[in-house]
């Protein structure tokens, strides 16, 4: 079911972000990136549940397409593996998660002889899927996303991009009633490095 739904939700945002735009002579509209990121969540308190995470590693796949030299919108798919650690007045539980993250994002670039800086903010989902620990479901959350970065040209098409990504959401609950009520919003912050083409 999750992997439907993952599916599902990176086939709509791919085609809302592939309009039909004719190429501009020098101007490359399309990116695909592949880099390995770390996770590390910030702790929150509410309702007298303390919430965490272990610190992590990913990776995250990313495709842009700019409708000129300045503008464009990219769609990412991230992956890693974690622990949501609980702690409550009668003791505490950790439940291993898959965390896949999924997100579309409206991208500013200013394009410079070796380098391109850029910001980023947009709107995605994170699906934590805890199907190794019996009695615990998975569960999806809405998340903002920010952050900046930018791109170091190696060759015509090929570049290393340094990012910085945070995203805001409220930190799962997989159905235990201990875990229930809001308020527990928390911030993954994902440093990472990698390889990009550009065409």
């Amino acid at each position: 079911m999750i992997r439907k739904q993952i599916f599902l939700v990176m086939a709509a945002m791919a085609a809302i972000s592939l309009p039909a735009f004719s190429q501009e002579e020098g101007l490359y509209r399309n990116e695909v990136t592949v880099q390995a990121f770390g996770s590390f969540l910030k702790s929150t308190d509410s309702n007298g549940v303390e919430q965490s995470a272990t610190n992590s590693g990913g990776v995250l796949g990313s495709y842009r397409f700019f409708f000129n030299n300045n503008n464009g919108v990219e769609v990412d798919y991230g992956y890693s593996l974690n622990t949501q650690n609980y702690s409550f007045a009668t003791g505490s539980i950790g439940v291993p998660s898959y965390s896949h993250e999924i997100s579309a994002a409206y991208v500013f670039r200013h394009p410079l002889k070796r380098w391109t800086p850029f910001v980023l903010a947009g709107t995605g989902a994170l699906l934590f899927d805890a199907h190794d620990t019996p009695g615990v479901g998975s569960q999806a959350r809405a998340t903002l996303v920010y952050g900046g970065g930018a791109d170091f040209t190696l060759s015509r098409h090929v570049y290393v991009r340094a990012e910085y990504r945070g995203l805001v959401y409220s930190s799962p609950a997989f159905g235990i009633e201990a875990l229930a009520g809001t308020g527990r919003v928390t911030h993954r912050a994902e440093p990472s490095i990698g390889f990009g083409y550009r065409f």
